[in-house]
């Protein structure tokens, strides 16, 4: 006899007006959930598809009352083709040691995400994140999360120094990439691009369609480089649909 369990009931709640963290003079609202831990991977998976981002045991999406920059995007992982300048940043990233480490914070880890905040965002609130906040960030997840470190090869052989690392949820249809961060130091590799590159090359090796990279937002140069990575799948009214190359050079006045 099948036993059917019932899916559990998601509460979703809406944020106060909070100044934007992409767009000057604009105001942020957002709609979240707490995701359940009994089949928190099976929610997040039709969240993540509806175009929602998950953030430690919560999912949320943005619901601005007065604007629709942020656009939800993700990768077709059979119709991407590498550019020339994709092959460029592939190639000056072949000495790295690539490693799938559990969900598990490190001091290591928190080291680089403390020094990448603070030459790449140092404006933003995550600058005040201490050790307690990057282990939730990381452990508190009740869905099939991992971590992706890239090294350096040390002088003596085999991996060494820690450059970048991604924090990635395994979904039924891909890879969604929840939090990135890297070396600031290191010049002439584009560790971000090529973190996206690598997950676009694990995707095609065991089979997954997508890889979500978040949200797209017109005019802020923070995102500007997700449209680069084309064919580009965005969220809209009607599902999901691919940006033209016109879209994708827009931005917002």
């Amino acid at each position: 006899m099948t036993q059917h369990f019932p899916t559990p009931q998601i509460r979703f709640y809406l944020t106060a007006p909070a100044p934007c963290p992409y767009l000057p003079d604009r105001q942020e609202r957002k709609v979240f959930a707490h995701l359940p831990y009994s089949e928190g991977a099976q929610v997040n998976d039709r969240l993540t598809q509806s175009g929602f981002r998950r953030s430690q045991n919560i999912a949320y999406r943005p619901a601005c009352e007065a604007c629709e920059a942020c656009v939800s995007v993700r990768i077709p992982v059979a119709d991407h083709r590498p550019s020339r300048s994709d092959r460029k940043i592939l190639n000056r990233n072949t000495d790295l040691y690539r490693s799938l480490v559990e969900a598990e914070a490190t001091q290591e880890q928190f080291e680089l995400l403390r020094r990448y905040l603070q030459a790449r965002h140092a404006e933003g609130g995550m600058t005040d994140m201490g050790w307690p906040d990057f282990v939730a960030m990381v452990e508190d997840t009740p869905v099939r999360s991992h971590l992706i470190e890239y090294r350096l090869a040390s002088p003596a052989g085999g991996p060494g120094d820690l450059v970048a690392c991604t924090l990635v949820d395994l979904l039924g249809d891909g890879l969604s990439m929840v939090y990135s961060f890297y070396d600031p130091d290191l010049p002439r590799r584009s560790l971000g691009r090529f973190m996206i590159l690598d997950h676009l090359a694990q995707a095609s090796l065991t089979g997954m369609p997508f890889v979500y990279l978040g949200y797209w937002v017109k005019g802020s140069q923070k995102m500007d480089y997700k449209a680069r990575f084309q064919p580009l799948e965005a969220l809209g009214p009607s599902g999901w649909r691919l940006l033209g190359a016109r879209e994708l050079a827009q931005t917002t006045d």
